[in-house]
């Protein structure tokens, strides 16, 4: 059990530095730049670090470690629960920022911006982790830090299977954010973590459930077993593809793209109200009506 307190203290720590800066950062930034940028880079790091130790539990922990499959299961739903809680309104994932955009809700420098703040902070996470592992605090970090330059691939079924297997649980995941946009945090954050932790049990094991093309770049990109381009096949092309057909469903279209819809046919909230016949001199029959009624004198 010492490793995993090991762990749990960097999980802390982690979560103290990362609202820490987010803090400093919003007291000395303007907002624009908070908001596209120290808030995304911030969440992103945060989130790289913590699924980078946690995928060494996951690996190490059964065997190096007695680790059952519930126990790191609860870890995972608790720390979903408190980095959904402590993100700020970041999305910490490329995916999310690009539904945004797409739903004409940001435009493309602030897009743009906050893609490069998440690809940032998930690549000094990962520095800054594997840094952490070298200082061998537990068994498990000296194993990691001998095992990781020779680091297997996280991608443990075919190809196609695998971008499936992402894009399902990222069409899942938009759906759910699109559907709970305007409802309170802590429902949003508690769906999203029970429906992450649901994804990790199932599809885990076969690509690890990144759902996030940023943190899986970081984080098995540089590992062998696929190609770049079979990575970018699965953690890429698969999270957007379920992504946009996620939008698709729900609004019948791509807002930034399309302005008519393109599934569901749009019916007029207002009823027309019939017109009723204008009553002749001689009654209630219009003057046409009147001029058949009466024969030829």
């Amino acid at each position: 059990m010492a490793s995993l307190n090991v762990s749990l203290c960097f999980f802390l720590a982690t979560f103290a530095l990362c609202q820490a800066s987010r803090r400093a950062a919003k007291a000395l930034l303007p907002g624009g730049a908070y908001a596209h940028f120290a808030r995304e880079a911030a969440g992103a790091a945060q989130l790289g670090a913590c699924c980078l130790e946690m995928r060494m539990l996951v690996e190490l922990g059964p065997w190096a470690g007695g680790f059952g499959p519930d126990l790191l299961l609860t870890l995972v739903f608790l720390l979903l629960l408190v980095h959904g809680a402590t993100l700020d309104g970041a999305s910490a994932n490329p995916t999310v920022s690009l539904q945004r955009f797409l739903l004409a809700e940001a435009s493309l420098p602030r897009t743009l911006l906050e893609l490069a703040a998440q690809a940032l902070g998930v690549h000094a996470a990962g520095a800054l982790t594997r840094l952490y592992w070298a200082w061998g605090l537990s068994d498990l970090h000296v194993l990691q830090s001998l095992m990781d330059p020779h680091c297997s691939s996280a991608l443990r079924t075919a190809v196609p299977h695998g971008a499936l297997l992402e894009g399902s649980c990222a069409f899942l995941l938009h759906l759910v954010l699109l559907r709970l946009q305007g409802s309170r945090a802590v429902h949003r954050v508690l769906a999203v973590a029970l429906l992450l932790t649901a994804a990790a049990c199932t599809a885990g094991p076969l690509t690890s459930a990144f759902l996030n093309p940023a943190l899986a770049a970081s984080v098995t990109f540089r590992c062998s077993g696929h190609s770049l381009l079979e990575y970018v096949q699965v953690y890429w092309l698969g999270p957007v593809t379920g992504m946009l057909l996620a939008v698709l469903l729900y609004h019948g279209r791509l807002p930034r793209l399309f302005q008519r819809n393109l599934l569901y046919s749009q019916k007029s909230k207002y009823r027309v109200p019939r017109g009723r016949p204008v009553p002749g001199p001689g009654g209630s029959q219009t003057p046409e009506e009147g001029s058949r009624g009466r024969g030829p004198r």
